[in-house]
C-alpha cells in the first residue's frame, strides 16, 4: 500500500447484507491482522448504518483473537440506539465465524458548546528537522536490527517522523514519552469528515503502545516481548485536514502484571486538538528456551 487512496479502498468494505459488511487486510509488517485495520474498517462498517447525518465522537474496542491475513472479515453492525442527539452502535468483527473484535461507537448530531484544549507542546523539533521512516532506512539500513530493518521496508501511505529518535543498538532506558509527527504520502481530494476519522482511526494504532516500552528499553524490546493490543478507545473533537503535518503525543503512565498502558493526543500542525487515544497491551516478557 503506498497511497492514501488505496487505504480508502482497503477501509470501505462491501456490503454483503443488510448491517453486514465484509473486508479484506494488508500487512504492515506484521504476521496478524493490524490493529488500526480493524479499527477503521469497524468504523466504516458504523457509519454505513448511520443515515442522519451524525458524526462519530468516541469509540470503545477491545481486540479478542488475532486476525488472519488470508481472511476476509465480516463485520456486524448492531443499530443499539437512535436517540434525539446520539446514536449508538455495536460491531462485531469475525473470521470462519469466530469474533476477533468488537467495538462499539457514537455519533452525534452537531451542536454548538463551549470550547477549551490542552496546548501542544511547541518546543519540539519541526517535521522538517527530522528523518522519516523511509530516510532512516535509506542512511541506517545497513547496520539496523533484521527486525527494526524489515518493519522499515514495507511500504506505507502515511509518513512517519519521530521526534526522539531511539538508537536500537544502545540500549537504555528512555523516558515515558514520545512524539511523532506524521502526514499522508499523498492527498486526498474533498475528503468529508467520516472519511478522515477512518484514517485517523488506523493511523492510531501505530506507535502508541510501542511507547510502553520505552522506560524499559534497557532489557525489552520487540525481540523477545510480547505484543499485543487489548483495547482501544478514540475520542474525536474537531474537524481537520490532512495537507500538513501532524502531531501524535503520547506518553506511557503504566506498565505492570505483564500489560503496558499509553494514552494519546492528536493534534494539527497548528496546535488544533483534533483527538485523544488510550489502549493497553499485552507486554508479556518471553522466557528464554534452555539448551
Amino acid at each position: 500500500m503506498k497511497s492514501a487512496n488505496e487505504l480508502l479502498e482497503l477501509l470501505d468494505l462491501k456490503t454483503i447484507a443488510p448491517s453486514q459488511f465484509e473486508g479484506i487486510s494488508k500487512t504492515i509488517g506484521s504476521p496478524h491482522v493490524f490493529g488500526g485495520q480493524v479499527l477503521a474498517q469497524s468504523v466504516n462498517a458504523a457509519y454505513k448504518t448511520i443515515t442522519n447525518g451524525r458524526i462519530l465522537h468516541s469509540l470503545h474496542a477491545y481486540f479478542l483473537e488475532a486476525g488472519d491475513l488470508n481472511i476476509p472479515i465480516v463485520f456486524e453492525v448492531n443499530e443499539v440506539r437512535d436517540g434525539g442527539s446520539f446514536s449508538t452502535r455495536r460491531v462485531l468483527a469475525s473470521q470462519n465465524g469466530k469474533a476477533i473484535f468488537i467495538l462499539a461507537a457514537s455519533f452525534h448530531k452537531a451542536e454548538e458548546g463551549h470550547d477549551h484544549q490542552i496546548e501542544m507542546n511547541t518546543n519540539l523539533k519541526q517535521p522538517e528537522e527530522l528523518l522519516s521512516w523511509t530516510e532512516m532506512l535509506a542512511r541506517y539500513g545497513s547496520v539496523l536490527p533484521k527486525i527494526t530493518k524489515h518493519f522499515l521496508e514495507i511500504e506505507r501511505p502515511i509518513e512517519f517522523k519521530p521526534v526522539e529518535v531511539i538508537n536500537p543498538l544502545k540500549q537504555e532506558n528512555l523516558p515515558p514519552y514520545s512524539n511523532i509527527w506524521f502526514k499522508l504520502k499523498t492527498p486526498i481530494a474533498d475528503a468529508d469528515l467520516a472519511t478522515k476519522q477512518q484514517i485517523l482511526t488506523y493511523i492510531s494504532d501505530y506507535n502508541i503502545l510501542a511507547a510502553a516500552l520505552l522506560p524499559h528499553a534497557s532489557e525489552a524490546h520487540f525481540g523477545n516481548t510480547q505484543m499485543a493490543s487489548l483495547d482501544h478507545s478514540m475520542w474525536f473533537f474537531r474537524d481537520f485536514d490532512y495537507d500538513d503535518w501532524m502531531l501524535y503525543s503520547i506518553e506511557t503512565p503504566n506498565a505492570s502484571s505483564a500489560r503496558g498502558f499509553a494514552k494519546g493526543n492528536i493534534f494539527s500542525r497548528d496546535g488544533k486538538l483534533i483527538a485523544c487515544v488510550a489502549q493497553e497491551g499485552l507486554m508479556r516478557p518471553m522466557v528464554k528456551k534452555q539448551d
